[in-house]
């Protein structure tokens, strides 16, 4: 069985274990949490970046990160479940999903200032960086909300409103209703962005 490192609140984590459900793998795969803070959890030996998440295979080599393992399990579902295999398709999904990550990615950024740097020693500059990071990808998806087929770049989006949702109070819903109506949208077809929703 293949086993996936990762934590409960992981935006990136919970893209993978979504990812699993819609390509039938969820079975295949058993969640062990990681605690990317300890130095001697196996962790920093599954990916030498100590990140999350990791999915280690049934022969004991490792995939990561979460971009990579859903490919994967695209692959191993067939492919074209979910990243699309035409080109024109297939590039314009990726871009889109790469956007979400990007949300991800400036979000996590500013709890990091707030987590790992003393009251004193914090960047407003920074942080005011990466919050507009977020509003402008924020407001390129409410003018074009992911459509059709549900995808990676549906996925991705998702958890990263949900993480919007879990560590910023939800306070995107007031400026983008489109992405509220869409979100709910996805959680109503989606059964397993509920089932892995972490709640403090």
């Amino acid at each position: 069985m293949m086993i996936l490192r990762s934590s409960l609140p992981s935006p990136f984590g919970r893209k993978v274990k979504i990812a699993a459900s819609m390509t039938g793998l969820k079975d295949k795969m058993e969640v062990v949490l990681a605690d990317t803070n300890d130095p001697a959890d196996a962790l920093r030996v599954q990916n030498p970046l100590g990140k999350i998440p990791v999915l280690v295979l049934e022969d004991g080599r490792t995939l990561y990160d979460s971009r990579v393992i859903v490919e994967y399990f695209d692959w191993l579902a067939g492919g074209n479940v979910l990243i699309p295999a035409e080109p024109e398709v297939r590039f314009a999904c990726l871009t889109k999903a790469a956007l979400a990550d990007g949300i991800l990615d400036a979000a996590i950024l500013q709890i990091y200032e707030e987590r790992f740097r003393a009251p004193e020693h914090r960047e407003p500059k920074w942080i005011d960086y990466q919050a507009d990071k977020v509003a402008r990808a924020l407001a390129v998806c409410e003018a074009a909300p992911p459509t059709g087929r549900r995808d990676v770049a549906h996925i991705g989006l998702a958890c990263a409103l949900g993480y919007l949702d879990l560590r910023f109070g939800g306070k995107w819903r007031e400026s983008y209703k489109s992405l509220v109506a869409w979100l709910d949208a996805f959680e109503a077809e989606i059964p397993a962005f509920a089932a892995t929703r972490f709640v403090p």
